[in-house]
């Protein structure tokens, strides 16, 4: 079994690219193939101890699922499956993907929810990603130091930045993951 699961959550299909980028760098014993949560099996993600998760906000600050007018389930009704799992030795980085200009208001508001979830049963989260370089109001997916609790990517009005940015963050993970960098 690899060392890594990487899950994502998704509505147009931006935040699967973002995790086929991420796994495209590593080989099948490190991390395991990408997998959209509607698809996932508790056991399966409950299995791991090293996880990157992906999710796109939607709307007006939501996950990804079916009341957010998702063709399938997300990150809504997947986590219900787990909400009674301890979390507790687990090491999670997170990526969000958002508008920044369109949802100033709300911009990767998803990664909160998730940082408030897997946080809340135990869960260490790595990878607190910095604001600078982004232009927004306001957002529920910064924590108190001011950094966001994962990688933001703006695939909308930044694409540009991606890449360099995806480096980065997984270069700063990459000792806590022992990811081969």
């Amino acid at each position: 079994m690899a060392k890594i699961g990487l899950f994502f959550g998704t509505d147009t299909g931006k935040t699967r690219k973002v995790a086929k980028m991420i796994k495209k760098m590593f080989d099948d014993d490190t991390m395991a193939k990408p997998e959209n949560v509607n698809r996932a099996v508790a056991e399966e993600f409950l299995s791991y101890d090293f996880l990157i998760i992906g999710t796109p906000t939607l709307g007006e600050g939501l996950l990804p699922g079916l009341s957010a007018d998702c063709e399938n389930e997300s990150w809504e009704e997947f986590l219900p499956k787990i909400e009674d799992a301890d979390f507790t030795g687990k090491t999670i980085a997170m990526y969000g993907l958002g508008d920044q200009v369109g949802y100033a208001d709300e911009f990767v508001d998803a990664l909160g929810e998730l940082y408030s979830f897997f946080s809340e049963r135990g869960a260490t989260i790595v990878g607190a990603w910095p604001n600078e370089g982004y232009e927004f109001e306001h957002s529920e997916g910064l924590g108190e130091d001011g950094k966001f609790f994962g990688l933001a990517l703006d695939m909308d009005n930044q694409s540009n930045l991606t890449d360099e940015r995806l480096k980065t963050w997984l270069g700063m993970i990459a000792p806590t993951f022992g990811l081969p960098l």
